[in-house]
């Protein structure tokens, strides 16, 4: 699984596109956010914690398409499979690059988005520590959708219809714990979802990926 976890690292460090593409997309779409409701700070500061939220994502969604899809078009999940490593460690191992590439780095720039939007800074902290277990959360439920929709026709189209649903309730509570009067309530929530996706998706993933293969 360490192999599995480094190699995809190193041929995503040869590949950063996707993941710079991911980032400058989090900036631009929350920049548009100050455009569309105007310079209030009052009104930027009210919104800030839900628009990074927001941005964090759609900006997940982005890589998707790539945790999966060239390893099965090349023949390398198949040999993966067949390593005798189970496949829901190599599903979890899959979901851990994509927080490694994606969510953490999201989590690395998301105050410099949240100071443009005017957020109080007493709230930071909040929003950081909501933030690290809500990028988790992305990528486990993420990895879940790719490989669920692995081979499908469309699958571009088909992810963000299964994996916007899954991941609502970790936007409504995360979103929730910074500006909050009871930040605790939403936090424990947050932590229930990830409590229960830590283990439920890499296994159903791992379910998918066998029946992809076969």
């Amino acid at each position: 699984m360490k192999s599995l976890i480094a190699r995809d690292l190193k041929l995503l460090v040869r590949q950063g596109a996707d993941s710079a593409a991911a980032l400058v997309f989090f900036l631009i779409a929350g920049s548009l956010f100050a455009f569309a409701v105007g310079p209030s700070p009052a009104v930027l500061a009210h919104i800030a914690a839900g628009v990074v939220w927001v941005c964090a994502l759609l900006a997940a969604l982005l890589p998707l398409d790539r945790v999966f899809g060239p390893d099965f078009e090349d023949g390398t999940l198949d040999l993966t499979l067949l390593s005798g490593l189970p496949a829901y460690e190599v599903a979890l191992a899959k979901a851990a690059v994509h927080w490694l590439t994606t969510g953490l780095p999201l989590l690395v720039i998301a105050p410099v988005l949240a100071v443009m939007l005017q957020l109080p800074g007493g709230e930071m902290g909040l929003l950081l520590a909501s933030l690290l277990p809500g990028s988790m959360i992305f990528s486990l439920l993420g990895t879940l959708a790719a490989a669920v929709t692995l081979g499908a026709r469309r699958a571009s189209v088909l992810m963000p219809v299964i994996t916007l649903p899954l991941m609502i309730p970790a936007l409504i509570f995360g979103s929730s714990v910074a500006g909050s009067a009871h930040p605790a309530a939403a936090f424990y929530m947050l932590g229930a979802i990830f409590a229960a996706a830590l283990p439920l998706a890499p296994l159903g993933a791992g379910l998918a990926l066998r029946a992809a293969a076969e």
